[in-house]
C-alpha cells in the first residue's frame, strides 16, 4: 500500500480529494514560494529596500522561471527545510547576480513557508466552501422532499419517539451551515502573511517591518496580523480544528447511513452500493463508510496537530516537522470526506415502507411518551409515566401493541391520532422545512 492513500493509483478513487488534492504536492509547494518570494521582491523594491530595477527583475523570474523540486531534496535533508535550496537554484537560474543578490531579502525560511502554506490554506478554504454549498443544496433537497415522512427516532440506540426523515437530514445539515457561516471570520483570524525575520524581530528590514509585512499582505489577498506569528500556531490550528469539524460532521452522516441502511433496518439505499467479492446479495454502504473512517483519521491527526502549537522558544524545528507531517493529511482527508458526500447525498433514497414497518414491529413503543403525556391530563404526570412504563413491560412480555392495551385499559380516554407517526411528530416536518430554507437563502 502507498504512504498515503490520497497518493495512490489503487485507493485515490475511494478516497477523491478532487481538486483539493492539486494544493498539497511539491510542485505547488514551491510554486507558491516563488509567488511569496516575488511579491516580497516587489513590495520592497516600492519601499526602496532593494533596488526597484532588480525586484521588477525578480518579480517576473518568480513567474516565469520553473523549480524541480526534486532538485531540492539534498538540501531540504541538510537543512532540515526546503527554503534555502531554493533561493540557490533560483538565484543560479536567473543568471543575473546583480539582481539575484536582493532575492529573500531580510525573510527567513518560516516567513515563505508559512505564508504560501496560507495562500494554498486560502484555496483550500475556497474549495470546501464550494463544496459545502453544493452538498446543503443537496441535503435541504432530501430534507424537504421527506420533510414529512415518518421515521423511528433513536436515542441510545433504542426506540425514542416518532420524527420525520426530513428532520434526521436536517439534524446533519444544520451544523454544516453554521461552518459555512464561520468562513469569513477563520479566514480573517487565520489567513496571515508571515514577514518577521530570522528571530521574529525583523530586524533587518531597515525599520519598515510592519510596512513592509502590510504592503506584502496587500500584494498577495492575505491579513496582516501586526506581529510575527513564527511560535504561534493558531491560525494554522483554527484552520485545522474547522477541517476537523466539517469531517466529525460528515462521519457522523456516514455513521447514521451504515446503521440506517444495514440489512436489520434497510430504512435508507445507497446509490453507490458496492459489492462482495464472494456474497452476490450484498450492498455494502462504502461511501457511508468512507465517510466514518475519514472522520477517524482526521480527529487523529488533529490531536497530533496540537503538538505543534507548543513550539519552544522563537522557532521549533521539532514543532514545525510536526506540522508537516500531519497537516497535508488532515486537509486532504477532510476534502476527500466533502468530495464523497458531495457524490453520495444526491442518491440517498429512503424507505417509507421499510420506516412504517418500524412501528408497525415495534408494537407501538414509539409512542410511549405520548400515551404518557395523554394519560397526564387525567392523573398526575409521574403516575401516569408509571401505568405506562407498566403497559410497555406487557407489550415486551406479550406481543400485544401499546395501542390494544391502552385501549382496554383506559376505554374512555380519547386516544384519536395518538398511535399514528405522521400525527407524532411534531416540529420535525417544520425542522426539515426551516432547513431547507435557511439554505434557500445562502
Amino acid at each position: 500500500m502507498a504512504g498515503s492513500v490520497h497518493d495512490s493509483q489503487m485507493y485515490n478513487k475511494l478516497f477523491p480529494t478532487g481538486d483539493a488534492g492539486r494544493l498539497f504536492t511539491d510542485s505547488a509547494e514551491v510554486r507558491s514560494m516563488l509567488i511569496v518570494e516575488g511579491a516580497l521582491a516587489k513590495a520592497q523594491g516600492a519601499l526602496g529596500l532593494i533596488p526597484e530595477v532588480s525586484a521588477a527583475f525578480i518579480h517576473r523570474a518568480t513567474l516565469e522561471i520553473p523549480i524541480d523540486p526534486g532538485g531540492l531534496a539534498v538540501s531540504a535533508g541538510k537543512n532540515g527545510v526546503p527554503v534555502p535550496g531554493l533561493v540557490a537554484a533560483f538565484r543560479k537560474a536567473l543568471e543575473a547576480p546583480e539582481h539575484a543578490q536582493y532575492v529573500h531579502w531580510g525573510a527567513t525560511s518560516q516567513d515563505i513557508m508559512d505564508t504560501a502554506q496560507m495562500l494554498r490554506l486560502r484555496q483550500l478554504l475556497n474549495h470546501c466552501e464550494t463544496g459545502l454549498t453544493t452538498l446543503l443544496s443537496a441535503l435541504a433537497d432530501l430534507a424537504e422532499t421527506h420533510a414529512a415522512l415518518p421515521m423511528a427516532g433513536r436515542t441510545y440506540g433504542q426506540f425514542a419517539t416518532p420524527v420525520s426523515f426530513g428532520s434526521h437530514v436536517a439534524g446533519w445539515g444544520w451544523p454544516l451551515l453554521d461552518l459555512l457561516g464561520e468562513l469569513p471570520a477563520l479566514r480573517d483570524a487565520s489567513l496571515w502573511v508571515s514577514l518577521s525575520g530570522a528571530a521574529g524581530t525583523g530586524a533587518e528590514f531597515a525599520g519598515q517591518g510592519a510596512t513592509l509585512r502590510a504592503a506584502l499582505a496587500e500584494g498577495l489577498g492575505l491579513r496582516d496580523p501586526g506581529r510575527s506569528w513564527h511560535a504561534d500556531r493558531g491560525p494554522v490550528l483554527r484552520i485545522a480544528g474547522w477541517l476537523t469539524r466539517m469531517a466529525q460532521l460528515l462521519g457522523k452522516m456516514g455513521d447514521d447511513l451504515i446503521l440506517m441502511a444495514q440489512s436489520s433496518a434497510g430504512e435508507v439505499r445507497v446509490g453507490a452500493s458496492g459489492g462482495s467479492s464472494t456474497m452476490p446479495q450484498k450492498q455494502n454502504p462504502v461511501q457511508p463508510s468512507v465517510l466514518l473512517a475519514l472522520a477517524r483519521q482526521v480527529v487523529g491527526l488533529n490531536a497530533t496537530m496540537q503538538n505543534s502549537g507548543m513550539p519552544r522558544q522563537e522557532r521549533d524545528g521539532a514543532a514545525w516537522f510536526t506540522e508537516w507531517l500531519t497537516l497535508p493529511q488532515l486537509c486532504l482527508s477532510a476534502a476527500a470526506a466533502l468530495e464523497t458526500a458531495q457524490d453520495m447525498v444526491p442518491g440517498l433514497t429512503p424507505d417509507g415502507d421499510a420506516m412504517l414497518e418500524v412501528f408497525t414491529s415495534s408494537h407501538g413503543l414509539l409512542h410511549a411518551e405520548a400515551l404518557s403525556f395523554r394519560l397526564a391530563a387525567t392523573m398526575p404526570r409521574p403516575e401516569a409515566q408509571e401505568a405506562v412504563k407498566a403497559l410497555a413491560k406487557q407489550v415486551i412480555a406479550t406481543g400485544t401493541p401499546l395501542g390494544d392495551l391502552a385501549r382496554a385499559a383506559y376505554p374512555d380516554l380519547d386516544l384519536s391520532g395518538l398511535f399514528e407517526p405522521d400525527q407524532q411528530m411534531g416540529d420535525a416536518p417544520a425542522n426539515a422545512r426551516a432547513f431547507a430554507g435557511a439554505v434557500r437563502s445562502l
